[in-house]
């Protein structure tokens, strides 16, 4: 069966950022190429996610954190720390972008979004700072039997083998970091330490996915250093993560597959998507299928596999984020429908692959297990949908066996108050639903929520949303942005055949 995978004292401005606040009169001797700012050191690099073909200039730097700030006794860890300069005169106040997952490393996920920053880079320095337990900070990779970088050795359905894999997991890493100080907590701590270090007085907190999710509680906890906050694909406080993710999705897939029924093209060819959803399911999971040849979607290798509902299950949750691949849903489930497995099995190892490269799941397992997995329920009302429960009981049967961190006794509170923050969502988001904006924003004096018409998860480089962020950044003001410009943003049409939607 196939798994289903689930950011001191301020120097001299010598070589440094123009904007940045001098606390002190340091200084910060450096080696020929480094640049400084505050009291960090910096040098040139190069930010790509593995497997991506995107990369951004920027200049690389560490800062050394406990990993305990309880216990000064405490092991030290080292963070991994991303720049991206303005060319000329800086605002004070730099933008920090903060990862998803969770288990994102923040300069690793940067280059995919480094076009929607065009505009705020003109004025205002990015601060990249790699979670901790991700990329560069101390980083958590669970690995299989083989030594790849994997979220499961098994099935998600095999509940005794993702749990013996966390135990086993736990064990390796548990050597050398103490897995109860890797959650949202920790990371927020870890952001106004670096903060702190660069020597500027506030920071403008730009958060995608889980990323919001950080932004919101480091707010809460230093409202003093946040000048503005951006979140985009929202997360609520309230939201236990996994709880409502086979709904959300399965009311995302409903959306599309009705599209294709109203659409005469997709309709005439493909018929009814949930129902082939349901005859596919079925199939697959009764097994008995012999292997099937497809072609690797990134060597273009020609490999063997037997198509098994775990291939379904991740093209569906991924397929589903966004626009451009959710139209293909239908065709895809035609093709599948029919016998003809190939693209499925092309398509899902080539998202597999993907995911667990760039998702470190020692991080995710110990933000989720802190955080989240005490108030994990599964729901039979979930049964019907395509995922069911088997997200939920995947992650309790992992952060059974994974070491706990403490959770702030206001973790679940709303982020309150007059702080301006622009909120973004997409219309057809199968994760964090536009209802999970409208949530965040209700408790908040100066927020506005924009919903970006036919779109999904992550939003922020679409349309004129990169200048909508840079004039909010600028301003600080949600209320004067002029938003008409995404209303010219439309769904995609689903496929009707291989060859696209009909003209």
């Amino acid at each position: 069966m196939r798994s289903i995978p689930i950011v001191l004292l301020a120097a001299s401005l010598l070589s440094g950022p123009a904007g940045a606040t001098p606390v002190a009169a340091a200084r910060v001797s450096l080696e020929p190429g480094q640049r400084a700012y505050g009291q960090i050191r910096f040098e040139p690099c190069s930010l790509q996610a593995p497997g991506m073909p995107v990369a951004v200039e920027a200049q690389c730097g560490t800062l050394e954190v406990a990993e305990n700030r309880e216990d000064p006794e405490s092991r030290r860890i080292t963070l991994g720390i991303g720049w991206i300069p303005v060319d000329g005169i800086a605002d004070p106040d730099p933008v920090f972008m903060l990862a998803g997952g969770p288990g994102q490393a923040a300069k690793q996920a940067y280059p995919m979004v480094h076009a929607a920053f065009r505009d705020v880079r003109r004025s205002r320095h990015i601060i990249l700072v790699d979670a901790r337990g991700t990329g560069d900070s101390q980083p958590l990779v669970c690995r299989d039997s083989e030594g790849r970088a994997n979220l499961t050795e098994g099935t998600s359905e095999d509940l005794d083998t993702a749990r013996d894999f966390a135990r086993r997991c736990a064990e390796t890493l548990g050597r050398e970091a103490d897995l109860r100080f890797y959650s949202t907590g920790e990371h927020i701590d870890d952001l106004d330490e670096v903060r702190r270090a660069l020597g500027v007085a506030r920071i403008n907190l730009v958060g995608i996915s889980y990323g919001t999710r950080v932004a919101q509680q480091y707010a809460k906890r230093y409202p003093e250093a946040t000048r503005s906050v951006v979140l985009d694909s929202v997360v609520p406080n309230s939201l236990v993560l996994g709880a409502d993710h086979a709904a959300n999705l399965q009311q995302a897939l409903d959306t599309h597959f009705e599209r294709c029924r109203e659409d005469a093209g997709c309709s005439a060819n493909i018929g009814n998507p949930r129902e082939l959803l349901d005859q596919v399911s079925q199939t697959l999971r009764e097994g008995d299928i012999a292997p099937v040849s497809y072609r690797d979607a990134r060597s273009g290798e020609w490999k063997e596999a037997t198509p098994e509902f775990g291939h379904l299950a991740i093209l569906l949750r991924m397929y589903a984020y966004s626009p451009e691949t959710a139209t293909t849903l239908p065709y895809l489930l035609e093709q599948a429908a029919g016998g003809r497995y190939a693209a499925m099995l092309a398509q899902a190892e080539a998202i597999t692959g993907s995911l667990t490269e760039q998702i470190y799941h020692g991080m995710q397992l110990s933000v989720s297990c802190t955080e989240d997995a005490d108030e994990l329920r599964a729901d039979p009302a979930q049964d019907a949908s395509v995922l069911g429960n088997q997200l939920v009981e995947f992650t309790q049967a992992q952060c059974a066996v994974w070491p706990r961190g403490s959770r702030d006794p206001v973790f679940r509170e709303p982020l309150t108050g007059d702080l301006p923050v622009l909120l973004l969502s997409g219309e057809f988001d199968p994760v964090t639903p536009p209802r999970y904006g409208d949530e965040v924003a209700e408790s908040l004096d100066r927020a506005r929520h924009l919903v970006l018409p036919g779109q999904g998860h992550s939003v922020l480089g679409l349309g004129c949303a990169p200048k909508l962020l840079a004039q909010f950044i600028e301003k600080a003001d949600p209320a004067a942005l002029d938003a008409a410009c995404l209303e010219r943003l439309k769904p995609l049409p689903p496929f009707a055949g291989p060859y696209g939607w009909e003209p």
